[in-house]
């Protein structure tokens, strides 16, 4: 009497599991690096909008015409985020409603010149401290 062979319909569990350590062995070493990149694209986006915030100053400054009133104005606003609500925005594509929400995340912070942003540029903090850009 003849036997027939079925071809296999399934996997074997050694099969399985052999694939599964495979894939947690490339987890552990990609998890890692994808964190990074993560904190790195953030880090980059909060100096991109920093700068854009100094660029922004800067055209404030320009539109005014005249420079002891334009400090005069910087200095009445008070904080920072009266003056990137009240002096700010009209220089900036796209902005949001307060400058936190503009900052990449809550971790990201800056702080304006209360004197004259056109001397020394905003300062950038995140989560490792201040951020040099």
């Amino acid at each position: 009497m003849k036997t027939k062979n079925f071809p296999r319909q399934a996997f074997s569990l050694l099969e399985l599991l052999v694939v599964i350590v495979v894939l947690g062995v490339v987890l552990y070493f990609a998890f890692p690096n994808i964190v990074q990149m993560r904190r790195d694209s953030e880090d980059n986006l909060a100096r991109a909008r920093a700068e854009m915030l100094n660029l922004a100053a800067a055209a404030y400054f320009q539109a005014v015409g005249d420079r002891p009133t334009a400090r005069a104005n910087w200095a009445a606003a008070g904080s920072d985020e009266a003056r990137y609500s009240t002096l700010l925005k009209p220089y900036i594509a796209f902005p949001t409603a307060s400058l936190a929400g503009f900052m990449p995340s809550t971790d990201y912070t800056v702080v304006f010149n209360p004197e004259d942003p056109l001397l020394n540029k905003a300062e950038l903090f995140g989560p490792s401290g201040q951020i040099s850009y």
